[in-house]
């Protein structure tokens, strides 16, 4: 199934895209390299509708030769028979595990930075957005209009705390980064807070250094895909503490990189049970069927994976629900087929 799909989306997506390859004069072995990895990036994207096809594909050929009934008519129980199905999924399932936690993020990064500097006009990090981040223990920075393309922020400001009690908070118009790592602060007002009055300490320019990296404000929006699963771990514990508002969509990835691989007991257990009755429409009818429930667990864990994305739902629920609603599913069929 892979070796039939791919191929087919890499000439889909050249055809789209060979235009923009051309005009952006992008180097042949990039381009190679870019299809390389968008052959493991898509492989592991559609794992799971790709697995079930092929396990009804195989099961509907051998009930469609009456061999089902030859197996289970020689004494052989239901269980006994979905043995080497289960087998063949743990290979599977293991091959899948090492793929979505270390080669896969390989892969995107490679896909991802191929796209955006050939095939977009700009990188997620050179739009405008607006940053509130812890950036250490003591302090608190915000800044709207934050431009990573311009090394650029308006509206800057940076509140440092003892403890709970507020020390000093500095305020200015504009905030640009020099090529010396030092930053130029406009309209600059600092607000230093005493016992018996505040102290204002204002100027025009101020050049200065600051307690923090300006790339590190503004990650990419795919950063979590390029990331292996040890390091995706330690960069959203990083980033909870920073304060992050893209935590959710860290955490969603983190999850479908178990969530995927797991899934292969689950659909090659509904393709079996789906598959295994011979029908009077043949492996068409098995297939249709299939095809309705392997996009419908797609789609569901699509959808609720964006939801989670963007809000406060929980992205466990989110990622997992689709394993835990067709896992039932599966129990149900199984039953149906068993009869």
């Amino acid at each position: 199934m892979v070796l039939l799909f791919i191929p087919i989306g890499i000439i889909i997506d050249l055809s789209g895209k060979i235009d923009k390859i051309i005009a952006n004069e992008a180097p042949l072995g990039e381009t190679i390299a870019y299809y390389g990895n968008f052959t493991l990036y898509f492989a592991n994207l559609l794992f799971p509708i790709l697995l079930f096809l092929s396990v009804i594909w195989f099961t509907s050929k051998l009930a469609n030769n009456t061999e089902i009934v030859a197996f289970l008519s020689s004494g052989v129980s239901f269980y006994r028979f979905l043995r080497p199905y289960f087998i063949g999924a743990s290979i599977i399932c293991a091959l899948g595990i090492a793929l979505s936690l270390y080669l896969v993020p390989s892969a995107s990064t490679g896909f991802n930075e191929y796209k955006y500097k050939y095939l977009k006009r700009s990188k997620p990090s050179d739009q405008q957005r607006d940053v509130y981040r812890q950036i250490n223990d003591n302090e608190v920075i915000y800044a709207s209009n934050f431009r990573d393309k311009s090394k650029t922020a308006s509206n800057f400001t940076l509140e440092h705390f003892d403890g709970t009690e507020l020390k000093f908070k500095i305020k200015a118009d504009r905030l640009k980064l020099n090529p010396d790592s030092t930053y130029t602060l406009n309209n600059y007002v600092k607000r230093i807070v005493g016992k018996r009055g505040d102290t204002f300490i204002k100027k025009n320019e101020l050049d200065t250094i600051l307690p923090f990296d300006f790339d590190e404000l503004t990650p990419v929006i795919y950063i979590a895909e390029t990331l292996n699963y040890n390091q995706l771990k330690d960069f959203i514990a990083q980033e909870k503490k920073r304060g992050s508002p893209n935590i959710n969509r860290y955490e969603v990835v983190a999850q479908r990189r178990w969530s995927i691989p797991v899934s292969t007991f689950i659909l090659t257990l509904i393709a079996v049970s789906v598959s295994a009755i011979k029908r009077r429409g043949g492996m068409g009818v098995n297939l249709a069927i299939g095809i309705v429930i392997g996009f419908s667990y797609i789609f569901i864990e699509k959808v609720l994976g964006s939801i989670a994305e963007q809000s406060t739902f929980s992205p466990i629920i989110a990622v997992w629900f689709s394993n835990v609603a067709f896992g039932v599913l599966s129990i149900i069929l199984l039953n149906n087929a068993k009869r």
